[in-house]
């Protein structure tokens, strides 16, 4: 396992951060270790701050009033999550979990973070960025339930768990990416039998291979 230093200098988050700053960053983060199903946080509660991923996959997600669950995003290594409660100081606004069998995860304290950015011009835009991103790709998903069906949906996902290794580790299972894109494992495995049947992908064993990437995009309406 890398030192919390090499890793928080690794992310694009902490890019130009300068040599103080990130002493007093890692004197106060703490490494934190979940198995599979294992809860992080829970939406509601008070927030603790920052979480990076260094190992593993962690999913953020709401429940729905009858306990249904869709997820919001799918965080794997060099990832970080809960950045609006760690920046705006409320309550949790979703639920994490971790996905795969082993989760490691550093936290780092909200004061800690809003001690960088009264700082560093630098990691106040890193922080800007990454969270029109988000944005970007919340309005990305709400735009996909609205207008597309399950089979653009899906396609889209495939493109994008290509472009994005996160999306892709342990734990991101069929039943994972239903409540990711809003639909029921049973329809996953039927949709992507519909998709080999086009050509655009393939099965080795559990993993999808795109073998035709201009058809995927071409039913992803890309």
């Amino acid at each position: 396992m890398i030192t919390v230093q090499n890793y928080i200098i690794s992310i694009t988050y902490f890019e130009g951060i300068a040599e103080d700053e990130l002493t007093h960053i890692i004197d106060n983060t703490l490494l934190r270790t979940f198995s599979a199903g294992e809860m992080i946080f829970l939406e509601g509660e008070p927030v603790d701050g920052l979480w990076i991923v260094e190992r593993g996959n962690v999913k953020i997600f709401k429940l729905n009033p009858d306990g249904g669950e869709h997820i919001l995003h799918l965080c794997g290594p060099g990832k970080t999550f809960n950045d609006i409660g760690a920046l705006d100081g409320r309550n949790n606004p979703a639920s994490a979990a971790a996905l795969s069998s082993e989760v490691l995860v550093w936290l780092v304290p909200s004061e800690k973070i809003k001690y960088v950015l009264t700082h560093n011009p630098q990691v106040a835009l890193n922080v800007i960025q990454l969270l029109a991103d988000r944005v970007r790709s919340l309005v990305g998903q709400i735009e996909d339930l609205a207008l597309y069906s399950v089979i653009v949906r899906l396609a889209r996902f495939l493109l994008k768990q290509a472009e994005d290794p996160s999306l892709s580790g342990p734990g991101v299972t069929r039943t994972a990416i239903a409540a990711h894109i809003n639909t029921t494992p049973q329809t996953i495995s039927n949709v992507l039998h519909t998709l080999k049947e086009t050509g655009a992908i393939q099965f080795d064993r559990h993993r999808i291979i795109i073998v035709n990437e201009r058809i995927l995009r071409s039913i992803a309406m890309l």
